[in-house]
């Protein structure tokens, strides 16, 4: 499927996610002469990216010598409110802004780039792989082919979900922006659990990894639902039940812990927006 936009495609900031999402849409046709990536140090993958399209790449944006149609702000949040000043000057009467940066509200962005179209998005870590998850809340200036714009270029990195409360934005990046780590560190514990009984650490760290993706794997690919899934999984009175009843205890098993973890990065993300 080709990508194509109105004009010029800014990426400001291009790590890890916004090298995701250009990656993404290169290899869904996008041409690479319409892109002009403004970043003092892209990490070498995004380099070797860049070079391998002879992407132009401009260290700050008082070089970019365009009007782009698309603005994709993938800086981190704390250098936001040196980077947005310079990004405001480039923006036209038709510029669509999209941010991935996490705690930064669509209000934020209202101040500097005036009457502008703003998208605020929340990918997660598996578009690295084109298969993240992707939350978005337009701004009332985004227009139907804006929005369509959006998620064409969000899509390149896996599914896209729209809404139209931004206020739920941090609970999405509580569950799906930090969730992924949060199953890294299942596998992490799950390891170090395997260990604690006996195992060898490389083969708990091998069976604690394929343990956690194979199941990801299969509940992607299920129409049961996760809890439908664990009790297949479980015989009564057997060794998963054993451990299940552990992990379920009421007042300190993994519910409690899991409803408390993601209620403090909401917290967080709502503080960061302040």
């Amino acid at each position: 499927m080709s990508v194509a936009f109105n004009g010029p495609l800014l990426f400001a900031g291009a790590g890890k996610m916004g090298g995701a999402i250009l990656k993404g849409l290169l290899a869904r046709g996008l041409d690479p002469s319409t892109v002009v990536v403004q970043d003092p140090a892209p990490p070498q993958a995004v380099m070797d990216l860049l070079a391998e399209h002879a992407i132009k790449t401009v260290p700050d944006a008082a070089a970019v010598d365009v009007t782009p149609a698309v603005i994709l702000v993938a800086v981190k949040p704390q250098i936001m409110d040196d980077v947005l000043p310079a990004l405001a000057v480039l923006a036209g009467p038709q510029t669509l802004i999209v941010s991935i940066a996490a705690g930064r509200r669509i209000a934020n962005f209202e101040q500097y780039f005036a009457d502008a179209a703003v998208v605020r998005a929340m990918p997660n870590t598996p578009a690295a792989i084109l298969r993240g998850t992707t939350v978005a809340v337009p701004n009332a200036k985004v227009s139907d082919a804006q929005r369509a714009v959006a998620d064409a270029m969000l899509a390149a990195v896996g599914d896209v979900i729209w809404l139209d409360d931004e206020d739920l934005l941090d609970a999405v990046t509580a569950v799906s922006g930090s969730g992924p780590a949060y199953v890294f560190y299942l596998a992490e514990c799950l390891a170090q659990a395997g260990e604690a009984a006996g195992l060898d650490p490389a083969l708990a760290q091998q069976l604690a990894r394929a343990t956690v993706s194979g199941a990801g794997a299969l509940l992607d690919a299920s129409e049961l639902s996760a809890a439908d899934l664990r009790r297949n999984v479980t015989s009564p009175g057997g060794t998963t039940a054993a451990a299940l009843e552990v992990l379920s205890a009421p007042g300190d098993g993994l519910q409690k812990l899991m409803t408390e973890a993601v209620a403090a990065a909401t917290q967080r993300g709502r503080d960061l927006a302040k």
